[in-house]
C-alpha cells in the first residue's frame, strides 16, 4: 500500500499461472531484489515469504492469495501471488476482480497449460493488462518459440518480445533487450542481484534483429507513428517506443513478452522494469461504473478529492476473532476512525485500523489512498461489500464465486463440539465465497461443500491445526443439479375464500431445456392490464425463480432450463400475494415434473502427464470412468499429454489410480467444466 505523494506511480499487479509454473518463486525474487527481503525464500524448502500458511509450506503450493508491496525505481507495486491449483480459483477471481495489471507466467517447457488459460481468460474477462514472463528457460526441453505460437493460438494473444533468450536449457546464458538492442546476462555469485549490461555478442546479432523486426511489425499494427517510422525506416527513439508498447498493454492490443528463469535468478530486473513502463496506474484506467441503491448508474473516478468508494475482496480471520477486511479503495482517502457506510447491508461502520499488508506480516498505517490495497479492521463485511462515505451511497459490481462441485458429511468428535464446529465452519464460510455448509433436513448431519477434494482437504486440516477440532469425515458425494430434456406446460388454480372473500388466481408456465451452460431463466411476456398489475407480475417471475431452486426428482438446483408464464387470472381486486403464489408455483412444479427431469452431475476436464509407454493403459482406465479424450499430444522426454473429460463422481481417489498405472512417473490436474447428464451402465 502507499503513503506516496499524490504523483507518485503505483501498479497493482497479480502473479498467475497454472501450478508450478513458478508463480511463488518469481515473486520471492521481486521482493529480494526490490530490498523487502534479505534471504531469497524458496518453495522447495517452505521459506516462501508468500506461501506462510502452514499447509502452503507443507505442500509446496500456494493456497491463498497473498498480498505484499514493494517499490522499484520511482513506483510503488502492490503485488497479488495467487494459487495454481484449480481448487482455490476463487482466489484468482477475486484478485483480478481489484487488479489494474497481471503477469502471466508461464513454463518454457509446459506451456500454455490447462489453468494457465483458465486465469489468462478471467483476466480477459475483466479487461486486465498482462505482462507475460517465460519461465524455466534453463530446463531441458524449453522452447521459447513455442510457447509464443501457443499464446497466439490457444489465446488469442499479441505477444510483444521484449526480452529474447540467448540459449535456452543447459545454454542459456542471458537476455537480450530488444527495445535498447542490449545483452543481460546475472553473475551466479550475487543472486541475481547484479545485472551486468554489455553489447550484443557477434553470434547473437542476427537474431537479436530479426526478434527487433518482428517487435516493430508487430506494434506497428497497433500504432500508427511505429508504422510510418518502419515503413520509411527512420530510427525510433526508445521513449517513443515504450510509449506505444505501454498504450498497446493497456489498450489490451498486445502483451509484452519477457524471459527468464526465476529460481536461477535470471531476468527478473528487466520484467521489473516492464511493470512500471508498460502496465498501468490505477488513474490510467477508465473510470469504475457503479450504481446508486435506486439503480441509477454513477461514475466512480480515481480522484483523491472525491468520496470514498472500495470493494472488500477478502475477508481474513484474525485473533481474537476479529475479521480482517482486504479493500481495494477506488476512490478518495480513508484514514483511522472515519465512518464508512456498507450499501449492500445498509449499515455504518468505524474504521478500526489500517494495515499495510505485506504477506503474512502487517504494518499498521494512518491512511489509504485511491488505488491503494489495504487491511481494514472494524467492518461487519463480506466478500463483494461495497464501503463508501456516507455522503455518497454506490454498489459496486459484486464478486461472483462458482458453485461447489463435491460434498462430505462431517461429525464432531463428542457433542460438546457441536457448536464449536457450526460456529467455526461458519467463519470460514465467510472467508472463502466456495465453500458452503448446511444441516441436512432428513439426517441431521453437517454437510460441507467445495471445489474439489484438496479444497475440502485443506479445510479440514485447518480446523484441527487453527481450531483444535478433528471432525469425522465421510466419504466425498458429487454435487448434483437438475435440468428437463422435453418441453411442457402446466397449469396451476388457487380457488377459495379468504377472510371472508373469494381469491382466485390461474396460471400456466411453459418449461424448455437451454442448451448446457446456459444457466436458469424465467421469462414473464405478459402486459399489465386494470387487473393484472406491474406487482402481480413482479410476485409471479419471484415465484417462478423461487420454483427454479428445488428440482422435482430430488430437490436439486435447476439448471439450463426457461420458465415462461404465458397466462395469468386473477379475480377483480385481488389484494392477497397467497393465490398468485400458489397458482404459480403448482403450474411450474406441473411443467418441471412434465418436461422428463433429468439428474446432472459435474464433469470435469482432466489434463493428465504421462511416459508415453502407459498412454494405453490410462485411456482404458479412463474409459472405464465413463471419461472420453479430447487430445493426445506428445510433450518432451517421452512423455504424453492426454485431454479428457469425465464424471468428478469416477474421479475419487484417482491420483492413487494414476500413480499405479506409471509406476509414479504420472501426475494429472482437473478442474470443473460444466454440469451435464451422464449415462451409467445398469
Amino acid at each position: 500500500m502507499s503513503n506516496a505523494p499524490k504523483n507518485r506511480p503505483l501498479r497493482n499487479i497479480g502473479v498467475i499461472a497454472h501450478i508450478d509454473a513458478g508463480k511463488t518463486t518469481l515473486t520471492e525474487r521481486v521482493l529480494f531484489y526490490t530490498g523487502v527481503t534479505h534471504k531469497l525464500g524458496e518453495v522447495h524448502d517452505g521459506e516462501a515469504t508468500m506461501d506462510f500458511l502452514p499447509e502452503e509450506q507443507e505442500r509446496g503450493i500456494t493456497i491463498m492469495s497473498a498480498v505484499t508491496s514493494c517499490r522499484w525505481r520511482e513506483a510503488d507495486i502492490n503485488i497479488i501471488d495467487t494459487p495454481g491449483h484449480v481448487d482455490f480459483t476463487i482466489e484468482v477471481e477475486r484478485s483480478l476482480r481489484v487488479l489494474d495489471g497481471a503477469v502471466g507466467v508461464f513454463c518454457a517447457v509446459g506451456g500454455v497449460q490447462p489453468q494457465s488459460e483458465t486465469v489468462w481468460r478471467q483476466a480477459d474477462r475483466h479487461r486486465v493488462p498482462k505482462l507475460v514472463f517465460v519461465n524455466k528457460i534453463d530446463r531441458v526441453g524449453a522452447d521459447f518459440e513455442r510457447v509464443l505460437a501457443q499464446l497466439r493460438d490457444r489465446l488469442g494473444a499479441n505477444p510483444l518480445v521484449i526480452t529474447l533468450p540467448w540459449g535456452q536449457g543447459d545454454n542459456f546464458e542471458g537476455v537480450i533487450d530488444l527495445t535498447r538492442l542490449r545483452y543481460y546476462v546475472w553473475p551466479d555469485e550475487r543472486l541475481g542481484a547484479e545485472m551486468t549490461d554489455l553489447p550484443i555478442p557477434p553470434a547473437a546479432e542476427e537474431m537479436a534483429n530479426e526478434g527487433r523486426r518482428q517487435l516493430l511489425e508487430n506494434l506497428a499494427e497497433t500504432d500508427d507513428a511505429i508504422m510510418e517510422a518502419y515503413l520509411a525506416d527512420q530510427d525510433i527513439p526508445l521513449e517513443t517506443l515504450r510509449q506505444a508498447i505501454r498504450q498497446a498493454t493497456i489498450k489490451l492490443q498486445a502483451s509484452p513478452v519477457y524471459a527468464g528463469a526465476a529460481l536461477r535468478n535470471k531476468g527478473v530486473q528487466p520484467l521489473l522494469d516492464g511493470i512500471v513502463d508498460y502496465l498501468p496506474a490505477p488513474a490510467d484506467l477508465p473510470p469504475l461504473m457503479g450504481q446508486t441503491p435506486r439503480g441509477e448508474p454513477i461514475l466512480i473516478e480515481p480522484r483523491l478529492k472525491d468520496p470514498a468508494v472500495g470493494l472488500v475482496f477478502k475477508i481474513q480471520m484474525m485473533d481474537q476473532g476479529r475479521k480482517l477486511n482486504f479493500l481495494r479503495l477506488y476512490s478518495g482517502r480513508l484514514r483511522e476512525g472515519d465512518e464508512v457506510l456498507n450499501t449492500r447491508a445498509g449499515q455504518k461502520d468505524k474504521i478500526a485500523r489500517l494495515l499495510r499488508l505485506n504477506a503474512g506480516k502487517r504494518e499498521r498505517v494512518p491512511e489509504a489512498r485511491f488505488g491503494d490495497l489495504v487491511g481494514v479492521v472494524g467492518l461487519r463485511a463480506i466478500t463483494g461489500d461495497t464501503i463508501c462515505a456516507p455522503e455518497r451511497p454506490v454498489l459496486l459490481e459484486r464478486i461472483v464465486a462458482a458453485d461447489p462441485v463435491i460434498t462430505v458429511a462431517v461429525e464432531p468428535e463428542t457433542s460438546a463440539d457441536q457448536g464449536r464446529l457450526l460456529e467455526t465452519l461458519t467463519k470460514m464460510t465467510e472467508e472463502d465465497p466456495t465453500f458452503k455448509i448446511k444441516i441436512d433436513d432428513d439426517t441431521g448431519q453437517t454437510v460441507i461443500s467445495g471445489m474439489g477434494e484438496l479444497h475440502l482437504e485443506v479445510l479440514i486440516h485447518r480446523l484441527a491445526r487453527e481450531f483444535g477440532l478433528s471432525p469425522r469425515v465421510g466419504k466425498p458425494q458429487v454435487v448434483h443439479r437438475e435440468t428437463i430434456t422435453a418441453a411442457s406446460l402446466g397449469e396451476g388454480l388457487f380457488d377459495r375464500e379468504l377472510g371472508g372473500a373469494a381469491q382466485m388466481a390461474r396460471a400456466q408456465v411453459t418449461a424448455a431445456p437451454l442448451s448446457r451452460g446456459q444457466g436458469a431463466e424465467v421469462d414473464c411476456p405478459l402486459t399489465p392490464t386494470e387487473t393484472i398489475l406491474d406487482k402481480h407480475l413482479a410476485l409471479a417471475q419471484e415465484t417462478l425463480r423461487s420454483a427454479l431452486t428445488s428440482g422435482p426428482i430430488l430437490g436439486y438446483p435447476l439448471t439450463d432450463l426457461r420458465l415462461t408464464l404465458t397466462k395469468l387470472e386473477i379475480s377483480e381486486g385481488l389484494s392477497a400475494e397467497a393465490p398468485i403464489r400458489v397458482a404459480v408455483s403448482v403450474a411450474a412444479r406441473e411443467a418441471l415434473t412434465k418436461a422428463s427431469p433429468a439428474l446432472m452431475e459435474p464433469i470435469m476436464r482432466l489434463e493428465i502427464t504421462s511416459p508415453d509407454e502407459f498412454t494405453g493403459e490410462i485411456i482404458g482406465d479412463l474409459a472405464a470412468r465413463l471419461g472420453r479424450v479430447e487430445d493426445l499430444a506428445s510433450h518432451s522426454g517421452g512423455f504424453r499429454v492426454i485431454t479428457a473429460q469425465a464424471p468428478l463422481a469416477e474421479l475419487f481417489g484417482y491420483s492413487t489410480a494414476i500413480r499405479s498405472q506409471t509406476q509414479g512417473r504420472g501426475s494429472f490436474l482437473a478442474h470443473f467444466d460444466r454440469f451435464d447428464l451422464v449415462e451409467r451402465k445398469k
